[in-house]
């Protein structure tokens, strides 16, 4: 909408125009299939967008590069995470932030689809998302954590003498469930199928905040990551019950955009994310032979 884009910009409809008019003279194509109004880019328009990203990102690039040198780490890094990943980002950040007291983070819950897309458009810097399911193309990973699942309910509605449920046991539960966009959801709709059993969740969201409010109240279960218990440990009425037979797990990590060079922001903080993998590595090599340096 070019009303939109223009006072997004703060210059005038006819100055927007006027610019992409002057910007197709100047390569010598078509960059906007126009109608009464904006209808879509052309071939064209669509590369001329794609070199335009990178150069911007380029130049983000060197900018920072160059206040590295004369000031030390600065800047705004940001952040785009699947909602269940959001619990495991400050055991990076904090060690991240601590360490560069002039660089500030900022975090975006998104889809798995939405983080991919926005690392494309250079919208985020790094990504923490599902490396099983999505296409990462030329994406730089590196895995975190495997995710499994747990059912999440209030107390009283835990089953008597179980420890450990089957997936064919959910479909007992009054469950609430984050929406079909999402790639949590897409995982169990895989396994219910897979198991076939028929699962119709009366209450669906997009936030995890929204269901975990919702178990709260004892109506509602969910099948949640059990990286996320640790958000319960305080609350005794809460309770997670791991579901085997089969038991599942799928690859938590960071993305980013294959570059070079890349920002010194993007660097620092899958640096940090290393060290914070190797220290966990070493944690539980330790607790396994009992042996401690």
């Amino acid at each position: 909408h070019f009303g939109r884009a223009a006072t997004k910009l703060g210059i005038t409809q006819p100055s927007l125009s006027a610019a992409i008019r002057q910007l197709e003279e100047t390569l010598g194509v078509m960059l906007i299939n126009r109608g009464s109004r904006f209808q879509n880019l052309t071939t064209e328009g669509k590369k001329v967008l794609n070199w335009a990203l990178k150069i911007t990102a380029d130049t983000r690039t060197m900018k920072e590069e160059l206040k590295t040198i004369t000031r030390g780490l600065s800047g705004t890094l940001i952040v785009g995470a699947v909602p269940t990943a959001l619990s495991i980002i400050p055991k990076i950040s904090n060690i991240f932030l601590s360490k560069h007291k002039s660089v500030k983070l900022k975090l975006i819950s998104c889809n798995s689809n939405e983080v991919l897309d926005s690392l494309e458009r250079f919208e985020i810097d790094v990504g923490m998302t599902y490396l099983n399911n999505e296409p990462l193309g030329k994406l730089k990973s590196l895995p975190l954590y495997s995710e499994s699942y747990c059912l999440m309910t209030h107390v009283k509605n835990k089953p008597k003498n179980s420890g450990k449920i089957s997936w064919s046991d959910l479909s007992q539960f009054r469950l609430c469930l984050l929406t079909n966009d999402m790639q949590n959801r897409r995982i169990l709709n895989d396994r219910f199928y897979k198991e076939k059993i028929e699962i119709n969740p009366l209450l669906e969201a997009n936030s995890l905040l929204a269901l975990l409010t919702h178990i709260q109240t004892g109506e509602w279960s969910s099948i949640l990551p059990l990286s996320l218990v640790s958000l319960f440990a305080q609350n005794k009425e809460i309770v997670s019950i791991p579901i085997e037979k089969p038991q599942i797990s799928h690859k938590i990590g960071l993305v980013a955009l294959q570059r070079d060079p890349t920002t010194p922001l993007i660097t620092a903080f899958l640096k940090e994310a290393e060290l914070f993998i190797r220290e966990v590595k070493k944690e539980r090599s330790e607790a396994t032979t009992g042996f401690k340096l």
